[in-house]
């Protein structure tokens, strides 16, 4: 399981994920001072939902090594999650006038580039077992 790319590009996608849960998104000047405002704050709820369906989803596809074909849906859902979730933090940062954003705002971007690079990954292994089986068959119709 640990031997193969995809699972290392889903290991460095979950850290990333459980990194966003626990990061600040943006700064807000206040009159007191910069209050820091998390990912679970974003837009109320639903930002924090989409960050929960992504963390299951990397979670999930990290733990499914044994079926590919789900692990590379799995990837690939959550590689358009996070694609979903940088273009809300963009549209959030050309509308927005008062927020500062912090580097970590860049992170479902990283996400979703192992996302896919993981999906890549599992596909080529997918390839590899089925070029693998036709061969074993084509020895057993010779045998």
């Amino acid at each position: 399981m640990w031997q193969r790319q995809q699972t290392l590009y889903l290991l460095i996608s979950a850290a990333l994920v459980i990194t966003m849960c626990f990061g600040t998104a943006y700064r807000v000047a206040d009159p007191d001072g910069m209050v820091s405002v998390s990912y679970w704050q974003l837009q109320k709820p639903y930002f924090g939902i989409l960050l929960g369906i992504l963390t299951g989803m990397v979670l999930l596809a990290l733990v499914t090594f044994k079926s590919l074909i789900l692990q590379m849906r799995l990837s690939s859902l959550g590689g358009i999650t996070a694609l979903g979730m940088q273009a809300w933090l963009a549209w959030m940062y050309f509308t927005f006038e008062g927020p500062v954003f912090s580097i970590t705002a860049i992170l479902p971007l990283v996400i979703c580039v192992c996302n896919f690079l993981a999906a890549r990954g599992c596909f080529q292994d997918q390839l590899m077992v089925e070029s693998a089986q036709r061969l074993r068959n084509r020895r057993k119709k010779h045998n």
